[in-house]
């Protein structure tokens, strides 16, 4: 069990990393959530999907 937990504890830190990184840190959690709603509901959009990503394999290159 202390093994799950900490690799959720790993999870959430990491995914918080990635709403620090996109430069969201002082928004509004609401806001945050939002938008990834509005990225969960648009994840079978094949062609935005690959933008995604490539958007995001850049910013993780800077």
């Amino acid at each position: 069990m202390a093994a799950n937990r900490q690799k959720d504890a790993h999870e959430k830190i990491m995914l918080g990393g990635l709403v620090v990184k996109a430069g969201l840190r002082g928004e509004n959690p609401a806001f945050i959530l939002g938008v990834l709603l509005t990225a969960f509901e648009q994840k079978d959009n094949e062609k935005l999907r690959i933008a995604m990503i490539e958007k995001g394999r850049k910013a993780f290159e800077k």
